[in-house]
């Protein structure tokens, strides 16, 4: 299939199946990242000169948030994660650059029609598939290029790598041999209820806890704000909308709509035929047509698109920006069943037609058409409504003169931090920004009128403000028990574990251990075996015959003393040894690349701020 797809990217379909991917992603601008590549004053770090911009890391940090892969309590340790990822990748993007790599457009387009995730279920490109895909990731069709672009480019570094990784055959079989070795082991798990008695922390005990511990109650930075929310939306609502209004803007909305395209090419200037040849044989094709002829039959014998002849000419869906202005000046100047006069393109000479268009009835369109409507015809009295809150924060010592002023809602916030940001708008990276500021936080003025999208405002003013400080005692008292607690139990368990350790080996019975038996496992584990205790039992030295070795190891909830009683040598097969050898392959080659990377942020100027 990706053979049949390589042959059909030689069609002229497939050269432009980009500018389709340009087009298609540009309704998803709200979530364009196309300004979080460009440098500026918001920048979180440079590596080498060049930024990496805070609307970088919180796409990011905001992706995954959205995915469901990244728990909001964890949004602070994934963006510091994020941006270390930014630098590496920045790194090795610079060091692709320094290299001469390089990845052309056509290559670009082979690789993402050949992606299977933009694939249907008979292994062809989808527009559909793929608009669904990026938009639900965010992408805009510039910056989804640009990610690709680079990440090829990093993966044939990756892959330089690896390629010169190899593997010698005593390595090959001394690592088959252990990979399939086997084990059998016991392992018995001490719990707090095996301690003697409960652990009950003293006052002392718990004083010094949080003495030694004081960064992990410390509470950051925070500050409350009152704020105003300009809603475009608020203000539209009010605007009434005619039908004769309505049915303007679905003309308008109908004209630029996608639409379903078949054409005719006729390519001229390889050394087959000239450009009056050219037309002189879609002129033949225009005659036929006008005796009723069928498009779909004459694209078959006449088209030099060999991609879409085969399919009656057609092409799929379309947006403006698919095939150049000219292609498009024409394909979207028809009304379905028209056929357009001959068009010159930068791949040759086209007859198109619009078999269809991809828009709902006017009535199904109601509703979002009187939006559509009501939006721009409040455009004038949103701006000025801005431009009217601008200067009235700007000139008021106070919000809640202007939210009357102006018929808004004063909104008052909980304490929030500059990390974590406040709930709804106030989470917005700007917003935080702007409640940090030195003119707002301390010099106590109103904040700008802040852009959090296109037909969004919020002014916000700091009415409380507390300096990070660690959390008094009597406050966090609770939490310092449970972790001196959980530490204690943990201590007490570990000793408790490393004396019955030592009281086995020295061939000793320890009492109220409830041994559980794991027979002949591999290193690839048995169902229901903790994998510190499998790393364990795989980590000690083969036992004297008739007896065991002995090791403790710490679980989440738990210490366990684990014996090794045998080790039977590993009979590798055919396919275990060739899995293995690619195994120790991949390894070598990722700490490879990790050692390149490592290598090139250390010589590399990364400034954090």
């Amino acid at each position: 299939m990706l053979q049949k797809i390589r042959e059909g990217s030689q069609g002229w379909v497939a050269k432009v199946i980009v500018g389709a991917i340009i087009v298609t992603f540009a309704l998803f601008g709200a979530e364009s990242l196309v300004s979080y590549f460009q440098s500026g004053g918001n920048d979180v770090a440079k590596v080498n000169g060049e930024a990496i911009s805070r609307q970088a890391v919180e796409t990011q940090v905001q992706r995954g948030i959205r995915s469901g892969q990244v728990p909001p309590e964890q949004e602070r340790q994934y963006r510091a994660q994020v941006l270390d990822q930014l630098i590496s990748q920045k790194t090795l993007d610079q060091y692709a650059e320094a290299g001469g790599l390089f990845v052309s457009d056509t290559q670009l387009d082979q690789l993402i029609v050949s992606l299977p995730e933009f694939q249907d279920q008979q292994g062809r490109f989808s527009d559909q598939l793929f608009t669904t895909r990026l938009a639900q990731a965010g992408y805009t069709p510039a910056a989804f290029r640009r990610e690709l672009r680079a990440d090829t480019l990093r993966r044939q570094i990756q892959q330089g790598l690896a390629v010169s990784a190899f593997v010698l055959p005593g390595e090959q079989q001394r690592l088959a041999a252990l990979q399939q070795q086997q084990r059998s082991f016991r392992y018995a798990r001490l719990t707090p209820a095996d301690l003697a008695e409960p652990v009950t922390p003293s006052d002392a005990e718990i004083q010094k806890y949080y003495e030694a511990h004081q960064d992990d109650f410390r509470r950051p930075e925070q500050v409350k704000v009152n704020y105003l929310v300009l809603n475009q939306q608020d203000l539209a609502h009010n605007v009434e909308v005619t039908d004769a209004e309505l049915r303007q803007a679905y003309e308008q909305d109908r004209k630029a709509a996608p639409r379903r395209v078949s054409h005719i090419l006729v390519t001229y200037g390889d050394g087959d035929r000239t450009e009056q040849q050219a037309r002189a044989r879609l002129e033949e094709v225009k005659a036929k047509l006008a005796k009723g002829e069928d498009f779909a039959k004459l694209a078959k014998t006449y088209s030099d698109d060999s991609s879409s002849a085969a399919k009656g000419g057609d092409i799929g869906v379309i947006q403006k920006g698919f095939f150049g202005q000219a292609f498009d000046d024409a394909a979207f100047a028809l009304d379905q069943g028209q056929v357009s006069q001959i068009v010159k393109s930068d791949y040759g000479l086209h007859l198109i037609k619009v078999t269809d268009i991809e828009i709902p009835s006017f009535e199904k369109d109601r509703a979002a058409l009187v939006k559509e409507v009501q939006l721009a015809q409040s455009q004038d009295a949103f701006n000025e409504a801005v431009q009217k809150l601008t200067n009235d924060a700007y000139e008021a010592d106070d919000l809640a003169s202007v939210a009357k002023e102006m018929g808004l809602t004063l909104k008052s916030s909980d304490w929030f931090s500059r990390d974590g940001g406040g709930e709804g708008v106030l989470s917005n990276p700007d917003v935080i920004a702007a409640a940090f500021s030195p003119d707002v936080l301390e010099d106590g003025y109103n904040s700008e009128a802040i852009e959090t999208d296109a037909q969004q405002r919020v002014v916000l003013r700091v009415v409380d403000h507390r300096d990070a400080s660690v959390l008094p005692l009597d406050q966090v008292r609770d939490r310092v028990t449970a972790a001196v607690k959980a530490e204690m139990t943990r201590q007490r368990l570990k000793a408790q574990a490393e004396q019955a350790v030592t009281s086995l080996r020295q061939g000793e019975t320890v009492a109220g251990l409830d041994w559980q038996r794991v027979d002949a496992v591999t290193r690839d584990g048995a169902d229901g075996v903790p994998q510190p205790v499998l790393e364990a039992a795989f980590g000690l030295p083969r036992p004297a015959a008739d007896g065991a070795s002995y090791t403790s190891v710490e679980l989440p909830d738990a210490v366990a003393v684990v014996a090794l009683d045998k080790v039977a040598a590993g009979k590798p097969d055919a396919q275990s040894a060739d899995f293995t050898r690619r195994l120790a392959q991949r390894i070598k080659a990722q700490n490879a690349i990790q050692g390149l990377s490592e290598s090139l942020q250390s010589e590399a100027e990364i400034e954090k701020r």
